[in-house]
């Protein structure tokens, strides 16, 4: 975990589907988002799954490079900007909650993973990092949400669902890429032009080497 290893075409991909489609190699850098149940209104999320749906048909996998960011720019890149809409309860707005959430993320780095950017907005997490190739992704992932929804409900003294069941995570692909990816979440709480306190920023000494606010969608 202490060199940066992107996304190799030649090497073994794992692919899964769920509810999205998740790509996976072992000890690669990810940036993942992560958001609470209620952060994207229903009407809106039927109809990203319509459109989803005819889209997957006319591109069955396994993707290319090429046919992967045009997924990513179709569907991800709507889910990002709902989400920093600010639908929903948004209760990481709340100070204590968005600690626990970014406690969380920080409390296995340098085990199971190298953390190297996080940013906890109001209804959603963005996270930049290097994987533990002997800790898959979708249990680190899980990890991190039931003990950030277990203390959250216990905190609020609320009961029920707190995240989406599924997560968004892109391989990054290369050095352009990651750069982009550290710019992004630095720059996320600007855009919907959050205070101090409405959101938790982490940059890793390696993050914060990295010059520059403006950032396209990571995943273009």
């Amino acid at each position: 975990m202490n060199e940066l290893r992107f996304f190799n075409p030649h090497a073994e991909i794992q692919h899964s589907e769920n509810v999205l489609p998740h790509w996976q190699q072992a000890g690669a850098v990810y940036f993942v988002t992560f958001r609470l149940a209620d952060a994207i209104p229903t009407k809106l999320r039927n109809q990203w799954r319509e459109e989803r749906e005819i889209w997957l048909q006319l591109h069955p996998y396994p993707w290319t490079p090429d046919v992967e960011q045009e997924y990513h720019k179709r569907f991800s890149a709507a889910i990002e900007r709902w989400l920093d809409a600010g639908y929903g309860s948004c209760i990481l707005r709340q100070p204590e909650c968005a600690k626990i959430v970014d406690e969380t993320l920080r409390h296995f780095d340098g085990e199971r993973l190298s953390l190297i950017s996080s940013v906890v907005m109001p209804n959603h997490v963005h996270v930049l990092f290097v994987q533990n190739p002997e800790f898959p992704l979708e249990k680190l992932i899980l990890s991190w949400k039931t003990f950030a929804a277990r203390t959250i409900n216990k905190l609020l003294a609320r009961s029920g669902t707190l995240w989406q069941r599924s997560y968004f995570d892109r391989l990054v692909r290369d050095g352009q890429h990651f750069r982009s990816c550290v710019r992004y979440i630095r720059r996320n709480p600007q855009k919907p032009r959050l205070r101090t306190g409405d959101y938790i920023l982490y940059e890793s000494d390696l993050a914060q080497q990295i010059q520059g606010t403006n950032a396209s969608q990571p995943s273009t």
